[in-house]
Order: structure tokens, then C-alpha cells, then sequence
């Protein structure tokens, strides 16, 4: 009953809105209208279901619903219950451990934590060093040898700018968005509090992101009150318009911008990342039918890179690669580390990476400003 009242369960018209428009339902077990139902008359038969780890968290069922309730936040309270008792996928438990032990979800060595930035002249804020403002890496973008380039491209644009900033080097731990989104509520706690107290400590006046997830974190649940938080398109936006982003080659290409849910749904930040396209000369931007406030979830988050779950046929990041292939476009743009890993490899596996191309939209400013990441 607890969750009942806490979710307000019995205001569910048990329309279907939820479910219809959930981007995981048709290929994985999971009904979330059904699940809202079912916990009326208990959890513990819900508990069993091993569809809960299916679900992205991606909002849309929460911007759908009529009553205005929150069903992704149901999913992650019921995650939230099963690792308070241990009944967790053994790839989420590696993932959790690892965040644990090493400050990242994948293992990695704290120490290379900075390898990305090899070459890069940048302030580690946490030796003593001041700035006005921080980039915020990400655990993805700064280990990941492909999210590198993403993660150099930015910090390159923001020298050529002017931009006085730092990072927190090797301190810099992970922001927690997806642990939280896992369940385990404990270790995001923990993590917010380590990340918190040195980003304060800083004395910085606003952070950069790299992913809509971390800008997720940070913006909205660490409560750092006083420093302005950006994704990078936010911040790139205020750059070019004032004249500090001199495009220098023209990229004569067909791009589709594809929506991250965090960055879209979760944070309502659509036109940014399109405004910085729609700068580059020569650049033609296209849309996707389903775009912006419907945009197709590329299934990475909620967690879900860590999850193999009941998930079965065509995945949504390869539906996406069609929708690329038919309205003719040379280029996927996105503007999230996990989007651009997912969509990639449904590239690879459809066999058409010599056709389209995914890139971030901070590598393709890098290249219209002639930088060499």
C-alpha cells in the first residue's frame, strides 16, 4: 500500500496512454499500465516480474498520462525494493559493484579516468587550480575509446572560445543518474555527496556536461544551489550566438538530429542542439517524424546498458537506423554518449556503416571549426 499511496495508483484511469506510447512495449514484457493495476492488490507478484528491468525511465509514459501521474518513477521505486533484497540481475550487481569500487560503472581504473584529455592543456580543479566553470566528463565519455573523441571535441571548443574551465580529474566519480535509475538509491547518495562537495569546494559558477544523464544528476538532484548547470549544447547555443564559435569549413551534409529522452523529455532542451546544427555552413537539417516530445528512445538508459532483459526482435536503435535510411540523410546526429553507442552498433549491425554515419553533435562542430581532436 505503501507505493498505492505514495504514487497516488488509485488516480490511474488505467487508460493504456502509458503503454501506448512506452518504446519498449512491443518488443520486451513490459506493461506498465498493467503494473500500476496489479500493485493495487500487492507487490510482492509485481516483484517477480522480470520485465521492471526493461524499462529506459524515459518519460514518455509520465508526459502521457492524463492524470499527470509518474509511472517510469513506479519502476524505479520496485527496482528500488528488489535491491534491498538482493533480487537483482547479476550484470546490474557487477555494474553497481564496480560503481562502488571504482567510481564508474564499467571497472575502469580511477587513474585513467583523465586519459582522454592526453595532449589537452586543462585544470584540475581538485590540485589547487581555479576557474570560472567546470566540464563535467561522465564516466562513458571519459573511458570509452569512441566517447573520447566527444569528450576532446569539447573541451578543444571551449579553449578556442576563451572559455576559462576545469574538471576534477581523476576525483570526478559518477554522477549517479543511472544508479539511482537501477534502485539503489544508497550508493547515488553516496555519489552525489563526493561529487557535490568538490564541485562546491571548486568555488566554480556554472558546470558543463557532457550527457544529458549526468546534466539529469546534477541539475535536478544534487541541489547545487547557486552554480548554473548546462549540457553543452546549452552552453555551445550562448557561445555562437556570441560570436565565439568561428565556423571555418562548410560540411555540405544531410543530418537528422535524434532526441536523447534525457536530454528532450527529461529536461525539455529541444532546439539548442538543433539552433548549433542549423549554424554549421552548408549543413542541411532534416527531422525525424518522430521527433522532439516523441522522439524514439534509443533504449541506453534507465540503466538498460547493464540489463539484457526480456527484450526480443527488432530494437529500437536499429528502427531508428531506417528511419535515417529512408529519409536519406548521410548523418545521425545526437547529443548523448549512450544514443550514439547504441545507435553505432545497430549501424554495424545492419550493415550500414559505410552508408549512414552517427556522429555527436560536438564532433561535427570540431570539424566545422577545423579542429584537430
Amino acid at each position: 500500500m505503501q507505493l498505492v499511496q505514495r504514487f497516488e495508483l488509485y488516480a490511474c484511469l488505467q487508460c493504456g496512454k502509458c503503454t501506448g506510447g512506452c518504446p519498449v512495449s512491443l518488443r520486451t514484457d513490459l506493461n506498465i499500465r498493467r503494473i500500476m493495476r496489479e500493485l493495487i492488490f500487492g507487490e510482492e507478484e509485481v516483484l517477480k516480474k522480470e520485465a521492471i528491468w526493461d524499462c529506459t525511465t524515459c518519460k514518455t509514459c509520465t508526459l502521457r498520462c492524463p492524470r499527470g501521474l509518474e509511472p517510469s518513477e513506479v519502476i524505479v521505486a520496485l527496482r528500488a525494493i528488489l535491491v534491498e533484497r538482493g533480487r537483482v540481475p547479476k550484470t546490474v550487481i557487477d555494474a553497481l559493484e564496480a560503481t562502488y569500487i571504482h567510481g564508474n560503472p564499467w571497472g575502469r581504473a580511477r587513474q585513467k579516468r583523465t586519459d582522454w584529455a592526453d595532449g589537452i592543456k586543462v585544470k584540475d580543479l581538485t590540485k589547487g587550480e581555479e576557474s570560472e566553470g567546470l566540464y563535467f566528463v561522465g564516466c562513458a565519455p571519459s573511458y570509452d575509446p569512441r566517447l573520447q573523441r566527444v569528450s576532446r571535441s569539447i573541451a578543444l571548443i571551449m579553449k578556442l572560445a576563451g572559455v576559462d574551465f576545469g574538471i576534477l580529474g581523476t576525483s570526478e566519480s559518477c554522477c549517479g543518474n543511472e544508479i539511482k535509475r537501477l534502485g539503489e538509491e544508497g550508493l547515488f547518495e553516496e555519489l552525489r555527496e563526493q561529487n557535490k562537495e568538490k564541485i562546491l569546494s571548486s568555488g566554480v559558477k556554472w558546470v558543463v556536461t557532457t550527457s544529458p544523464h549526468c546534466l539529469n544528476a546534477l541539475k535536478n538532484e544534487y541541489g547545487l544551489e547557486g552554480i548554473r548547470v548546462y549540457h553543452y549544447t546549452e552552453f555551445f547555443l550562448e557561445l555562437f550566438k556570441e560570436g565565439r564559435l568561428p565556423f571555418k569549413n562548410p560540411l555540405v551534409q544531410k543530418v537528422a538530429y535524434h532526441d536523447p529522452c534525457f536530454l528532450g523529455k527529461q529536461n525539455n532542451i529541444y532546439d539548442p542542439p538543433r539552433d548549433l546544427l542549423r549554424g554549421i555552413p552548408e549543413l542541411k537539417l532534416l527531422e525525424f517524424s518522430r521527433s522532439r516530445e516523441i522522439s524514439l528512445c534509443c533504449e541506453g538508459g534507465g540503466g538498460r546498458m547493464w540489463v539484457e532483459g526480456t527484450g526480443r526482435g527488432t530494437r529500437n536503435s536499429e528502427i531508428r537506423v531506417k528511419d535515417a535510411e529512408a529519409l536519406g540523410v548521410d548523418i545521425i546526429a545526437t547529443a548523448c554518449p549512450f544514443c550514439l553507442l547504441t545507435l553505432e552498433d545497430a549501424l554495424k549491425t545492419m550493415g550500414l556503416d559505410e552508408k549512414l554515419q552517427v556522429k555527436d553533435i560536438a564532433e561535427l562542430l570540431s570539424e566545422a571549426l577545423g579542429l584537430e581532436v
